[in-house]
């Protein structure tokens, strides 16, 4: 391929994506179920307009990692605290119920095998696609509706970071008993280091910040420096210590959103995201889904695989969340906060077609999930925020 088609490729993204958000936003629907629309007519499915390239997915791998950063910024650490430990137990349910269902579901549909087995070991793995949580589709759509600084939208960012680990622990385990070059006990020990090496290293760079930002406030010298930490504990935590590098750029921003000038950071980060990186991560979505080799089968399978998907973390992560003593309307909001899936569950499906515990038709049905969940989510949230201030509306 030409260098240069790939400007014809973004300038479609880009007004696709924003054409479709804006109307997304004028019929009350969050822009972000606009923007995976727009790949999807875009894409290989519909117009063909746009095909997938390396270009493109590293392009959404930036607009997803500086959403993340955006996230961490915009985070509360004295409301993180409170709920930490509620972010944990949310989390652990959030993986064990997806896990169990998308292990009885493949049982299911093609039989159960001894524990052990090889067709066991593909059950495991498809409930290992469900566990993910993709929180960044869920944090643009409580940016947009003022929410994402407050105790669910804390606590539903904390439970997708922790969540997110705790599967890729598990999926490693899974993948000891196929790969024996893989080592699990070597994973466990990594994650520990990474977040030892970012409490340390967080701790120095945000004393250096402080004084910088003390010394030459509101400059623009300090978001470069923010960005540049950003790709750099994203590109750390991914090389050196096996974790995703989208929990890098939180943990970023995590270190940052103390500082005076966090908000002034988060502005400007949002001015990249909003242009052009965050529309190609969005309508990325879209561009990944061909549907032409789905059968009646497949499609059979892929819609019990979307119910389980999103119930199970509906399920998950909403009653366990009311056993810590959130509210049943917050409860909810937690639970369908949780149930998006997006490039963590790509990652997690491309190793498992790597190693041979998933067959690539199987693949449709987790970008179907993805695209599902991306779209339904902002929209369910949404209502139930709606449903909330009309219901606090004096008579």
């Amino acid at each position: 391929m030409e260098s240069y088609v790939v400007f014809k490729d973004l300038a479609i993204i880009i007004i696709f994506a924003k054409f479709f958000g804006l109307l997304a936003r004028k019929i009350k629907v969050p822009q972000v179920a606009g923007e995976i629309f727009a790949g999807l007519l875009i894409g290989p499915s519909m117009l063909g307009l746009v095909a997938q390239s390396d270009f493109l997915s590293k392009m959404a791998e930036i607009g997803v990692v500086l959403l993340m950063f955006s996230a961490g910024l915009g985070t509360d650490l004295k409301e993180m605290k409170k709920t930490g430990v509620a972010a944990f137990l949310i989390a652990c349910c959030g993986v064990f119920i997806p896990l169990a269902g998308g292990t009885v579901l493949y049982s299911c549909f093609y039989g159960w095998g001894a524990v052990g087995s090889d067709h066991f070991l593909k059950a495991v793995f498809i409930g290992c696609i469900m566990t993910a949580t993709s929180v960044s589709i869920t944090v643009e759509a409580l940016r947009e509706l003022g929410h994402l600084s407050g105790r669910v939208g804390t606590t539903i960012m904390s439970a997708a970071i922790i969540d997110d680990v705790i599967g890729i622990i598990v999926l490693t385990f899974v993948i000891a008993f196929r790969d024996p070059d893989v080592r699990p006990l070597m994973i466990v020990s990594q994650t520990a280091l990474f977040f030892l090496f970012a409490f340390v290293v967080g701790y120095v760079c945000y004393k250096i910040f402080q004084k910088v930002d003390q010394r030459y406030p509101h400059t623009r010298r300090i978001p470069i420096a923010g960005l540049a930490l950003c790709f750099a504990m994203s590109y750390i935590a991914e090389k050196y210590f096996g974790i995703a590098d989208i929990t890098g750029a939180f943990v970023a921003g995590i270190i940052l959103c103390s500082i005076r000038d966090s908000k002034y950071i988060a502005q400007k980060m949002d001015t990249n995201s909003y242009m052009l990186f965050g529309p190609v991560f969005f309508a990325s979505i879209g561009l990944k889904t061909d549907i032409d080799d789905v059968n009646a089968s497949i499609l059979l399978f892929s819609v019990a695989f979307i119910l389980v998907a999103l119930i199970t973390k509906i399920v998950g992560c909403g009653l366990i969340s009311k056993v810590c003593r959130f509210s049943w309307d917050d409860s909810l909001k937690i639970g369908v906060g949780m149930m998006t899936r997006g490039e963590v569950a790509l990652i997690v499906s491309q190793k498992g077609l790597a190693v041979g515990l998933m067959q690539p038709v199987y693949f449709t049905s987790v970008i179907l999930l993805i695209i599902v969940s991306s779209i339904a989510t902002p929209i369910i949230l949404k209502v139930l925020y709606a449903k909330n201030s009309a219901s606090e509306v004096p008579s």
